[in-house]
């Protein structure tokens, strides 16, 4: 049984000496307890037994007050129940009375897209070495396909099929799903394939994009090239290979309304994942890629 004046302290020597939680953990930790410990002082509870559900409610809505985000009451919270949890544990308290209380949910940072014009003034690239041509495919089929930069890393040129317009893309979890890949994207590649050939020097190198020396590219190297292009286009901004992602997502939906289909293309297990981009004005069409996306429409 804990033994210390002020219990909230033995849990801290519990966090440092039996779970040996990291220095910065324990630090945040101890920062959150502040708060709780402040808390109990402000309300002349002398021992953390009389703390009861309302005031521990109370407690949390005094967070909010105080002008926290929601990531940090969160994280108090957490700390708060994890904290009783041990001490409930350790018979010093009877009950939790932070259990089932909860933070308010965290506002959804809209994501940082390019718009339309900014997303072909990128991708519109004049290739003249080898590797440029390269370069352009990259980021005609981040845009056209909306990867995520673990996905296109790690695509093999058995992933593609050019005649259908389609790359098969492994996603989080190992989890496969069929992207459709634009005409620009697909003409890219083509282009780069054939020039490929004379960079690999291993006939069993199998990665669909490779660097300089004929082996796969890396992803620290795929984020370098899209942010160079960024500048070389006089683009105004940062660009990084998720901003793309972005794009393609938001330029599908401004122009339909089926965010399932979205979803899909997305790989996104959850559609409360894909509806971070609902904060765009929809007009409603029936097909969603190739009537929709700008960069996957036939020539008439």
């Amino acid at each position: 049984m804990a033994s210390r004046k002020n219990p909230l302290d033995d849990f801290i020597d519990h966090l440092k000496f039996e779970r040996r939680l990291s220095p910065n953990t324990v630090a945040a930790y101890q920062a959150d307890l502040a708060r709780l410990q402040a808390f109990l002082s402000e309300r002349n509870i002398k021992t953390v037994a009389q703390l009861v559900a309302p005031q521990a409610r109370l407690f949390a809505a005094g967070l909010r007050h105080a002008g926290l985000s929601s990531r940090s009451i969160s994280r108090t919270l957490s700390a708060a129940r994890s904290c009783y949890r041990y001490l409930l544990r350790e018979k010093v308290v009877k009950a939790n009375p932070f259990e089932g209380i909860s933070a308010p949910r965290s506002d959804k940072k809209l994501p940082s897209t390019l718009n339309i014009e900014q997303a072909a003034q990128l991708v519109s690239i004049n290739p003249v070495a080898d590797l440029d041509f390269r370069d352009r495919a990259i980021l005609e089929l981040f845009y056209s396909s909306g990867l995520r930069l673990s996905e296109l890393e790690k695509s093999n040129i058995g992933d593609i099929d050019l005649s259908a317009r389609t790359i098969v893309i492994t996603g989080k979890g190992g989890k496969t799903r069929i992207v459709p890949v634009g005409r620009h994207a697909a003409e890219a590649i083509q282009v780069w394939l054939e020039r490929r050939a004379s960079i690999v020097r291993e006939s069993t190198e199998v990665a669909l994009f490779v660097g300089r020396a004929g082996s796969r590219l890396g992803a620290r190297a795929i984020q370098k090239r899209v942010e160079f292009w960024a500048r070389r286009q006089g683009l105004d901004r940062s660009v990084h290979p998720h901003m793309l992602r972005h794009s393609f997502a938001s330029h599908l939906l401004e122009s339909s309304s089926d965010l399932r289909a979205v979803q899909e293309l997305l790989g996104h297990s959850d559609i409360s994942t894909t509806q971070v981009y609902t904060h765009l004005d929809f007009q409603h069409l029936a097909k969603v890629y190739d009537k929709a996306h700008p960069r996957a429409k036939r020539r008439k």
